[in-house]
């Protein structure tokens, strides 16, 4: 999927950064486009149609909050990561409640970036053409028939066990935070600490070690994560 057929915008106002990204991800092999501000990147999402969008936080004219939910709101269904300096839990929670697809702070290494990049494209076509079967290391699960195997072997859930595991796979390869879970798990009317005990569960179902977990990972303060699919 890296080749110059896919463009990826990127808006930020720092041209060392914009300059860092066209030659990084030019060298991966991706058309770039540049914005540096709000109504610049508004206007090459309509001109140029680029398949991703690198999305800055802090920009001159608008906040990237801002700006993220207004494209939701347009339903531009265009991956968006976001690219940010800040590390408070709180704002990275909220781009990822409005719709971002996942986040890299600053600084961050172009190999990592770019396999973040890959991970959105993919998981925005199997959205597109959903496989009713998920597969991902020795885990397979069979979004028709509820049926987990882990190694061949058939996995046995409680219903909130399989439903965290659902949400999980459809979302494969992006955080998911701890708000979005109980919203879909338990229509919002969960704590955390359930969430925490039930995914400690899964993961030992799923015969992951604690310190070291294979498909689920943890985003401190933020969710978790599920390994995209093979």
């Amino acid at each position: 999927m890296t080749n110059l057929s896919v463009k990826i915008l990127v808006v930020d106002d720092e041209p060392p950064i914009r300059r860092l990204l066209r030659v990084g991800l030019t060298a991966e092999g991706y058309a770039i486009i540049e914005a540096s501000s709000a109504m610049e990147a508004m206007e090459k999402v309509g001109d140029e149609q680029p398949d991703l969008i690198l999305l800055d936080l802090g920009l001159p004219d608008m906040q990237g909050h801002d700006l993220l939910a207004r494209w939701r709101n347009e339903l531009v269904e265009l991956p968006i990561i976001i690219l940010s300096s800040r590390t408070d839990e709180t704002g990275i929670v909220k781009a990822l409640e409005l719709g971002a697809d996942d986040y890299v702070t600053k600084p961050f290494g172009i190999r990592e970036l770019a396999a973040r990049i890959r991970v959105a494209l993919r998981h925005r076509l199997q959205q597109q053409g959903e496989r009713p079967v998920f597969q991902t290391g020795e885990l397979s699960v069979d979004l028709v028939k509820r049926i987990v195997r882990v190694a061949g072997k058939e996995v046995k859930l409680s219903p909130k066990e399989y439903d965290i595991l659902r949400v999980l796979v459809q979302h494969a390869g992006k955080v998911i935070t701890h708000q979005h879970l109980l919203s879909q798990v338990w229509r919002g009317s969960g704590d955390v600490q359930y969430l925490r005990v039930y995914v400690r569960q899964l993961r030992q179902k799923l015969a992951q070690e604690a310190d070291a977990p294979q498909y689920i990972t943890t985003e401190t303060g933020v969710g978790y994560r599920l390994r995209e699919a093979d």
